[in-house]
C-alpha cells in the first residue's frame, strides 16, 4: 500500500493526504472483501491445494523465523525486507552489531520454551506448561533485564509504549474525486493480496486442526475488519501468521481466545503499558519462533513427492516464491502451476486400454494388472474424465491413434481382426455438446474402417443428453451396454455365427 500511495503523494511533505488516503484504500479493501464473500464467491479458496499450503506453510514459517533473528541477535539495523536474501545479507552485513549477551539470553530461553513444547506434546495433561511458559518468560526475562540494566547496556528492551487507544478516522475517509480512483484502485490491489494471505493462513492451521474454513465467512470476516479498521486509524491487515501460531501454541482452541486476547489488549494499553518498559526484544523472538518452528512439515513434503511429483513441484514453487519473492506473490505462483495442472488434466485426460482378468467378468487397465489379456476383436478403452470442448479433439485422435496401433500390433502378430471399439463411460462425470460431436465423428470414422463404437455405462446425465442428441438411436440396440463383459458376451456370440463356414 505504501509503495502505491506514494507514488501520488508524499508521506512527508503532504501526510494528512498520505493518512486519508491510508485509510480510504483500507476501507475499500475491506469494501471489496466483503463483497466478494456476499457474492459467495468463497469457492476461490480452493485452487490453494495441500500442496501450496505445504510450501506456503514452510516459507512463511521460514521467513518469521529469520525476522527473529534481530532480536535473538540484538542487532539495531536490520533490513525492513521480508525476502530471505535481504535478511540473511543483512544479519552478515551487520555482525558488529551482535550482542552475545542477547544470544545468550536469547538462546536460553529458546531452549526453555522448545523443552516445554516438547513436554507438553509428549505428555497432553501437562498442556498447560506449554501454555504458561511464553507468560512465564516474559515476566522473567523482563526481571533480569530490569535488575542488570546498570551492568549492561547490549540487551535491547522495547522501551516507552505510549498508553491509549488508536483515535478515530472515519472523518479521515477521503472520498474526493481527485485521488478517489488511486485509492480504489490501491484497496482493490491491497485486498486481494492480504485476503488471499490471510485465507492460507486459515487453511493452513485448519488443515493442522482438522476443521473447515467457509471462505465467503473468511472474506466478510476479513472485509468488515478493515471496514471497521479504516476508522479507528487502522491500514489493510489480515490473518497474522505468527501471532495465530502463538496463539495455537498456546492451546487455544476457540474464536473466544481472540475475545480473550482482545480484553487482555485493551487493558494492557490502557494501564498496563510501562510495565513493558524493561521487557527484552529477544523473549517476543524466541517466543515466535517456538511457535512457528513446528510448521515446517518435512514428511509431507516427503509424502508429496513420493505419491505425487507435479503436487511436489508446486509445494516447492510456493515455498521458494514465498520465501525468495514475496507472500503474496509465492502464493500467486504456486496457484498459477496449480491451475496449469488442472487445465492438463482436462485438456489431456487419461485414457486406459483394458483387458480381462481370467476366469473373472472384471476388466481393467493392461497396465496396471499383469494378469490382465487382451479379448480378441475387441479394443477396450476408458476415459476417465469428463469430455468437453478442451478435450473433444484430442479424445477423438487419442482413441484413432489406440485403434490404428491395436490393428498395427493385430497384423504384426497375425491375431484376429479387430471388429469393435469398446468405449467405457463409467468415469466420465459429464459430457457438453462439443462431446457428443466428437462421439458422433469417431464413430463415423470408424465405420469407415468397419469398425463398430460401443458405449458401456454411461452415467446418468451424460446417458439423458446422448439421448437427447439421438446418438443412443444412431448406436442402435448393440451399441450400448451396462458393463463391459456384457458388451463382449453379447456381440462374441453374434459373430460366431458368421464366423462358421
Amino acid at each position: 500500500m505504501g509503495s502505491m500511495l506514494s507514488e501520488s503523494v508524499s508521506p512527508t511533505q503532504d501526510s494528512i493526504l498520505y493518512l486519508k488516503l491510508a485509510f480510504t484504500s483500507t476501507f475499500f479493501a475491506g469494501l471489496f472483501q466483503a463483497s466478494l464473500g456476499l457474492l459467495r464467491l468463497g469457492f476461490v479458496i480452493d485452487f490453494l491445494s495441500k500442496a501450496t499450503l505445504v510450501g506456503f506453510t514452510a516459507g512463511a514459517a521460514v521467513i518469521v523465523s529469520l525476522q527473529q533473528l534481530k532480536g535473538l541477535l540484538g542487532i539495531v539495523h536490520f533490513t525492513g525486507k521480508m525476502q530471505f536474501v535481504p535478511v540473511i545479507s543483512s544479519v552478515i552485513n551487520t555482525r558488529s552489531e551482535w550482542s552475545w549477551e542477547t544470544i545468550v539470553m536469547g538462546l536460553g530461553f529458546l531452549v526453555i520454551l522448545l523443552t516445554t513444547r516438547h513436554i507438553s506434546m509428549r505428555k497432553p495433561k501437562l498442556f498447560w506448561i506449554s501454555a504458561a511458559s511464553p507468560l512465564a518468560s516474559v515476566v522473567i526475562s523482563t526481571l533480569l533485564v530490569y535488575l542488570i540494566r546498570h551492568k549492561t547496556q547490549a540487551i535491547s528492551f522495547i522501551g516507552h509504549l505510549p498508553k491509549g487507544l488508536n483515535p478515530p478516522s472515519a472523518n479521515m475517509l477521503y472520498f474526493s474525486a481527485a485521488h478517489l480512483a488511486l485509492a480504489i484502485k490501491t484497496g482493490i490491489i491491497t485486498g486481494i493480496l492480504s485476503l488471499t494471505e490471510g485465507i492460507a493462513v486459515g487453511r493452513t492451521f485448519a488443515s493442522l486442526k482438522n476443521y473447515q474454513v467457509n471462505g465467503n465467512k473468511e472474506m466478510m470476516a476479513i472485509g468488515f475488519m478493515n471496514m471497521a479498521g479504516s476508522c479507528t486509524s487502522c491500514y489493510v491487515t489480515t490473518g497474522s501468521f505468527s501471532r495465530s501460531a502463538v496463539n495455537v501454541n498456546a492451546g487455544a482452541k476457540t474464536a473466544v481466545s481472540n475475545i480473550v486476547m482482545a480484553s487482555a489488549v485493551l487493558v494492557t494499553l490502557l494501564f498496563l503499558m510501562p510495565l513493558f518498559y524493561y521487557t527484552p526484544n529477544l523473549i517476543l523472538a524466541a517466543i515466535i519462533l517456538t511457535a512457528v518452528i513446528g510448521l515446517i512439515d518435512y514428511q509431507a513434503a516427503y509424502k508429496l513427492w513420493k505419491v505425487d511429483k507435479f503436487d511436489f513441484f508446486t509445494c516447492m514453487c510456493s515455498f521458494f516464491g514465498v520465501l525468495i519473492v514475496s507472500v503474496p506473490l509465492g502464493l500467486a505462483i504456486a496457484v498459477g502451476v496449480s491451475v496449469i495442472k488442472i487445465l492438463l488434466h482436462v485438456t489431456r485426460p487419461n485414457t486406459l486400454e483394458f483387458g480381462n482378468i481370467p476366469g473373472t467378468q472384471i476388466y481393467q487397465s493392461l497396465k496396471r494388472y499383469r494378469e490382465a489379456s487382451r479379448v480378441p476383436g475387441f479394443l477396450i478403452l476408458a476415459v476417465e474424465s469428463p469430455i468437453c470442448f478442451a478435450n473433444s479433439t484430442y479424445l477423438q485422435e487419442r482413441i484413432l491413434r489406440w485403434t490404428r496401433e491395436e490393428e498395427t500390433r493385430i497384423n504384426e502378430n497375425n491375431d484376429r481382426t479387430l471388429k469393435c471399439i469398446i468405449l467405457d463411460m463409467t468415469a466420465v462425470s459429464s459430457i457438453d455438446t462439443s462431446g457428443i460431436e466428437a462421439v458422433f465423428e469417431l464413430r463415423r470414422r470408424l465405420e469407415k474402417q468397419s469398425l463398430q463404437l460401443v458405449l458401456v455405462n454411461p452415467v446418468g446425465s451424460v446417458m439423458e443428453k446422448l439421448h437427447k442428441s439421438k446418438i443412443i438411436e444412431s448406436l442402435g440396440l448393440s451399441g450400448l451396454y451396462l458393463t463391459v463383459g456384457e458388451a463382449v458376451s453379447d456381440l462374441s456370440s453374434t459373430w460366431k455365427p458368421h464366423s462358421q463356414p
